[in-house]
């Protein structure tokens, strides 16, 4: 089945789920624990400067659009709508290859997540790290048990959340450090790097586009598939960017810190606000960790319906989800957020450009376009029939 799916009414897809459910699905896996924390961003970004960091963010976003794009539509044609289906139809015996490399990067992910809700909760509440790792594992298990509405319904509704609040952020950042982001943006710093930034960053969080095939049965033609592509990126970068433009009041030094977003905060001396930031960091971390959960969730359903089995039930959705959790905790609990992200981000990038991005923008696109041709042929042959 390739078209939409009705919703619960009977109705066909809405125009939210068509175009804009995609867009912030993607959202949220690639905005995780780095980037709400603005962790990533001090990363891959800052080292080539204000305007270096803008380009390479600018690269990325645009990459982004066209792979989610590709993907979406590839994924429509085929069929395929979770990660392990859409690489078989790929790759053949060579999903294998993917599979491997998503589940490193789940793995990571889950860490880096649980690392940071440690650390808001001991900069907030004075916590041990474990303690707010454990709240944003349960909350994620909880989610993902009740599959799909659930997971789409946080997506909507997080998203609505961290728009508003990274745009109130912009709008304090500008009223308090205004004149410092201009006088920085103003001095000249060399932009080495920007390329290869903007290129790692795509590598890793593209995959968001795969994780979140599970969203697109809403979509009713390829039309929508390549319109929700291409919005996906600058709904995914655009909070980003805002950020980035505050972080840059407090350029360079701000590279070194481990929670960019928690410095800033304590400068604005807003403490009701600095909750509120806080808390949706949290719900960033929660939309992006239960995405990448829901996708292996999806997985294992699809393989057990194609071999004939029952389809994967709410207590065996939490399952899988608390073994994936427990693991990561330990590994969040060992290793420091800047480790994680600094040591394991950068590999798992170029592996997936590998494994997905060039394939998906060679024989996939390829397959894609036989496909299209194939439909016409076949369009053209029943007209001139009748």
């Amino acid at each position: 089945m390739t078209g939409g799916t009705a919703t619960a009414t009977g109705a066909g897809p809405t125009w939210f789920q068509r175009f804009l459910l995609p867009g912030f699905a993607f959202k949220a896996v690639v905005i995780g624990g780095g980037y709400a924390t603005g962790r990533e961003l001090a990363e891959f970004f800052l080292p080539s400067g204000p305007w270096g960091g803008l380009a390479a963010m600018l690269l990325a976003m645009i990459l982004w659009s066209i792979i989610c794009a590709a993907t979406f539509a590839l994924a429509r044609a085929l069929g395929a709508f979770d990660y392990r289906s859409f690489f078989e139809r790929l790759l053949g015996p060579g999903w294998v290859l993917f599979e491997v490399a998503y589940v490193l990067f789940v793995t990571l992910v889950l860490a880096v997540f649980g690392a940071a809700a440690g650390e808001i909760g001991a900069a907030i509440f004075g916590w041990p790290p474990l303690a707010g790792t454990a709240l944003l594992a349960g909350s994620i298990a909880l989610f993902v048990t009740f599959g799909n509405a659930s997971v789409e319904g946080l997506f909507k509704y997080v998203s609505f959340l961290l728009y508003g609040v990274y745009a109130l952020f912009m709008v304090l950042a500008l009223g308090s450090f205004g004149d410092e982001i201009a006088a920085r943006f103003a001095i000249p710093v060399p932009t080495d790097g920007w390329i290869v930034g903007g290129l790692t960053y795509t590598g890793y969080n593209v995959i968001g586009a795969v994780v979140i095939l599970p969203v697109i049965r809403h979509l009713t033609s390829q039309r929508d598939a390549v319109v929700s592509g291409l919005i996906a990126g600058p709904l995914a970068m655009a909070p980003a960017i805002l950020f980035f433009v505050a972080m840059i009041a407090f350029y360079p030094g701000i590279i070194d810190e481990t929670l960019p977003s928690d410095f800033m905060l304590q400068q604005l001396k807003m403490p009701l606000f600095h909750l509120l930031f806080q808390f949706m960091i949290f719900a960033a971390l929660l939309e992006s960790g239960a995405g990448s959960v829901h996708a292996i969730n999806e997985r294992v359903d699809a393989a057990r319906r194609a071999r004939g089995r029952a389809p994967l039930g709410r207590r065996a959705r939490g399952g899988i989800a608390g073994a994936l959790l427990v693991g990561c905790m330990f590994l969040a609990d060992r290793f420091g957020l800047v480790t994680l992200i600094a040591s394991g981000y950068r590999t798992l990038s170029w592996v997936f450009l590998a494994v997905y991005v060039v394939p998906v923008l060679t024989i996939g696109m390829a397959r894609l376009a036989r496909a299209t041709r194939g439909a016409k042929d076949a369009t053209a042959i029943e007209g001139s029939a009748q």
